[in-house]
Formats: C-alpha cells, sequence, structure tokens
C-alpha cells in the first residue's frame, strides 16, 4: 500500500466529505518530491545507482530536505527513466552525462556548432552499438530456437520408447 492510499474519510456535520492522509501529520513537504526510494522503485534503478547518477552529476536531486535527504521531483524521474533508457547504449554514465548535457543545450538553442557535431557523433555512435546488440540479440535467438527444436525431438523419441 502506498503512501496517497492511507487516506481516512471524514463526514463534516453539514454531511460534506473530506479526506485527511496519515501524512498530514507530519511536517508539510512538497507534493510533487520524492524521496531516494520512491524514486529508485518507480524508475527500476537501484538506490545505489541512483546516488552515483547524483554524484557523477547526470541526474541531479531537485533539492534536498532539512537532514539532507534527496528530494527529486517529476522532471527528475523522467529524466532518470531516460537515463535507465539510455543504458543500453554502452555510453557508460559519463558518457550519458554528456549526452544529455548536450541535448539541454540543442534544446535550449545554446549548441554551438562543435557541440552540435559532438552530438552527432554521440548519437551516431550509439545507433551503432544498437545494431550490434540488435543483431546479437537475433543471433541468440536462432540459437534458441535450434535448441527449442532439438529438445522437442528428443521428447518425441522418448514418448516413442516408452
Amino acid at each position: 500500500m502506498d503512501a496517497s492510499s492511507i487516506v481516512d474519510l471524514h463526514r463534516s456535520p453539514a454531511g460534506n466529505v473530506r479526506s485527511t492522509s496519515v501524512w498530514d501529520r507530519f511536517p508539510s513537504m512538497p507534493e510533487d518530491t520524492y524521496h531516494i526510494g520512491e524514486v529508485a522503485s518507480r524508475t527500476g534503478l537501484s538506490l545505489r545507482t541512483v546516488r552515483n547518477l547524483d554524484q557523477l552529476g547526470v541526474v541531479r536531486p531537485s533539492g534536498r530536505t532539512d537532514g539532507g535527504f534527496r528530494l527529486y521531483r517529476e522532471a527528475d524521474v523522467k529524466r532518470l527513466l531516460l537515463v535507465r533508457a539510455l543504458k543500453p547504449t554502452d555510453l557508460g554514465f559519463e558518457g550519458i552525462r554528456e549526452l544529455l548535457e548536450l541535448y539541454d543545450r540543442a534544446l535550449s538553442g545554446e549548441l554551438d556548432d562543435a557541440a552540435a557535431q559532438r552530438l552527432r557523433a554521440m548519437i551516431a555512435g550509439a545507433q551503432g552499438r544498437l545494431i550490434l546488440q540488435r543483431e546479437r540479440l537475433i543471433a541468440a535467438e536462432l540459437a534458441v530456437e535450434v535448441i527449442a527444436s532439438a529438445s522437442s525431438t528428443l521428447r518425441t523419441g522418448a514418448e516413442e520408447v516408452a
């Protein structure tokens, strides 16, 4: 059960229904922020990876609590999902950080010719690595099909002996 589902419904004397959360008793925090555990769960990344991405400057949290805990906003979560999606490109986190910096500069119109050339080169390299991965995946699928057809032949032969 998540925090948003822990709600008590109350009727006022006028008959209006209002809800109060058990979290209302705790110090208020902006509703659109998430602690690292929630972020890790939503993105499928480990806590360690989320921390590493912060330390490497790939995705920094939007803020911190008074106690120093990381606070992430929805935009940070989306960025982490983008990082997770880019992992198969084999750029590594430093490469992903550079790619995202160039991407941000391109979106803001602050990309000079040298940076645009670097961005195109990184994209082309990532696309090339993805093509190689697709070829490997196809080869693995074919190998599994060969083994599966051999195993079905073995079962058929064993059934005939019985």
